[in-house]
C-alpha cells in the first residue's frame, strides 16, 4: 500500500487500505473516499 494515485475529481492521494477486486480507500489530504473497481478515473504514479 501507500501508493501514490491521481483522480480525476479528487486529485493527488495515497492509497490507505484495499479491499482485493473490490475497491481501495484513497487519502486525498482533506478527505479520505473508498473508490469502488473498476478504478477508471484513477491512475497509479
Amino acid at each position: 500500500m501507500q501508493d501514490k494515485v491521481s483522480h480525476d475529481r479528487y486529485g493527488l492521494g495515497v492509497v490507505t487500505d484495499v479491499e482485493e477486486g473490490i475497491a481501495v480507500i484513497v487519502d486525498f489530504g482533506s478527505q479520505t473516499e473508498r473508490i469502488p473497481a473498476p478504478y477508471a478515473k484513477l491512475v497509479k504514479l
